[in-house]
C-alpha cells in the first residue's frame, strides 16, 4: 500500500483498505479467528486505526458484504438492462457467475464465510436476496415477453437457488468444480438456466 503523504485520486480510502483487508482474511480463514490485529496487520495500520472505522470485526464483515451485495445487485441490474429482449438467459447468467468468479474473495465471504455469523449479516443477506430476485425477474419479462409475473417470479428464483448454488460449488472449488473445469462449469451453468427459464429448450 502506498505510505506517500500525498493521496492520488485513484487511492482508497483506509476505511476500504481495512474492508478489502478482512475480506481476503474471512475468505481463507474461520471469521471466528481473526481477528481486528488480523485485520490491521493486513492492511498495514494499527488496531487503532481500525477501530476509528469500525466499532468491531463483526461490523467490518458486515460492511464488506453490504459493498459486496450492492456492487452484485448492480451488475444483475446492469446485464438485465444490457439484455436483448426475447433472447436467451443462458449467456447473460453465465456472464454474472463470470463475475462471481472475478470477485472470488468477497463472494466467499458473502456465500459462505458469513453464514451464521449474526442476525445482521443473514439480515442483509435476505434483503440482497429479495433485490437479486427482483433484478432477475426483470430479466426474465424481457427475456419471455409472454410470461406471467407468477411465471416469472417462480423462474426468477429457480435462476437464484442456481446462482446461489454455482457461487458456493466455484467458491469452495467443490467436486463439481473442479472436475468440470471452470469454462465447462459456467457453461453447464448457462445452459441450465436457460432451460429453467424455458422448459421447452431442449436438453
Amino acid at each position: 500500500m502506498t505510505t506517500s503523504g500525498t493521496r492520488a485520486a485513484h487511492r482508497p480510502s483506509r476505511k476500504q483498505w481495512v474492508i478489502e483487508a478482512a475480506t481476503e482474511l474471512f475468505a481463507t480463514q474461520p471469521p471466528d479467528e481473526v481477528t481486528v490485529a488480523d485485520i490491521a496487520a493486513r492492511a498495514e495500520m494499527t488496531s487503532a486505526a481500525v477501530y476509528y472505522h469500525f466499532s468491531s470485526k463483526d461490523q467490518v464483515l458486515v460492511e464488506g458484504m453490504r459493498v459486496f451485495a450492492a456492487a452484485m445487485c448492480a451488475q444483475v441490474e446492469e446485464l438485465a438492462e444490457a439484455h436483448k429482449a426475447g433472447s436467451d438467459v443462458g449467456p447473460t447468467i453465465t456472464a454474472l457467475v463470470a463475475w462471481l468468479g472475478e470477485h472470488r474473495s468477497a463472494a466467499t465471504v458473502f456465500f459462505v464465510s458469513s453464514a451464521g455469523m449474526s442476525q445482521e449479516a443473514e439480515a442483509l443477506r435476505q434483503e440482497s436476496r429479495a433485490e437479486l430476485l427482483a433484478g432477475l425477474v426483470r430479466l426474465i419479462h424481457k427475456a419471455r415477453a409472454s410470461v406471467t409475473d407468477a411465471e416469472a417470479a417462480v423462474i426468477g428464483l429457480g435462476l437464484l437457488a442456481l446462482l446461489e448454488t454455482a457461487a458456493n460449488s466455484q467458491v469452495r472449488g467443490d467436486d463439481v468444480y473442479r472436475s468440470l473445469g471452470h469454462r465447462s462449469f459456467v457453461r453447464e451453468v448457462g445452459d441450465l438456466a436457460e432451460r429453467i427459464a424455458d422448459p421447452t429448450v431442449a436438453a
